[in-house]
């Protein structure tokens, strides 16, 4: 593996990792450390609208960047276990050096590998599969293959869901959500694309999501009230952008 520069600047209050001169992998508003400053990770949270607490008792996170997703899920979710597969050692440093990553490995357990090896391992399953790994081009790889979202598929507990974010990129974003599609025989949403261009595939284990429009919306102002998250904007977005049928959503 080739090594790549990994740069930490901070302007404006807001602390940033790069993994090269113009590719933003994470940020972090210092007066707020455990805030999702950016959109696309709020969003990848948005499986908390789909399913109800306690999930999920555990979470794989594969690529880790800042941590801003492992650091929230560790604060605001304290009954969830977290583990993280980052193919890079540096990152890990950075994090904890940088960004306030918990050193906890009782319930924030970081793995140094592969995280495409690691999916096609026999392990663990888990409620919640957040995938999120990009390299200094911004290019996920083998992240972004049918084998790989069967393999996440095969560890998806019943009730789980797999959130990835995807970059749009041309065709490539639309292939994107037909490997994902393929890999889960179409049991899967695609949010609306977010201002950034990051758009956000959910795609679920055995046990199906309905829910209607005003469901949605209580569950957000629950979860907003126990962690500050606000999804409101995101469901607002679904409505919206047509990803509703008759002020229902299902998959």
């Amino acid at each position: 593996m080739n090594a790549y520069p990994i740069t930490v600047s901070e302007r404006a209050g807001i602390r940033y990792l790069y993994f090269s001169t113009d590719w933003i992998q994470g940020a972090m508003r210092v007066a707020q450390p455990n805030v999702l400053e950016l959109a696309y990770t709020r969003e990848m949270m948005a499986g908390l609208l789909l399913r109800e607490p306690p999930w999920p008792r555990n979470a794989l996170l594969i690529g880790l960047g800042a941590g801003s997703l492992a650091k929230f899920i560790y604060h605001q979710l304290p009954a969830t276990r977290i583990a993280v597969v980052e193919i890079e050692p540096r990152v890990e440093i950075v994090a904890r050096l940088h960004f306030e990553l918990p050193d906890d490995p009782s319930r924030l357990l970081v793995r140094i590998d592969d995280g495409a090896r690691f999916m096609l391992e026999n392990g663990e399953s888990y409620d919640a599969i957040l995938v999120d790994g990009f390299d200094k081009k911004g290019r996920a790889g083998v992240l972004d293959t049918e084998p790989f979202y069967r393999a996440c598929r095969a560890r998806l507990n019943s009730d789980g869901l797999l959130s990835v974010n995807l970059l749009g990129r041309g065709q490539g974003f639309i292939a994107s959500e037909e490997r994902i599609a393929a890999a889960f025989d179409d049991r899967v949403i695609f949010f609306p694309s977010c201002n950034s261009g990051n758009a956000i595939a959910f795609a679920r284990g055995d046990a199906p999501v309905e829910l209607t429009l005003a469901e949605l919306f209580r569950r957000a102002e629950a979860i907003r009230r126990q962690t500050g998250l606000d999804l409101t904007p995101t469901v607002q977005r679904l409505q919206t952008q047509g990803r509703l049928v008759r002020d229902r959503l299902f998959f």
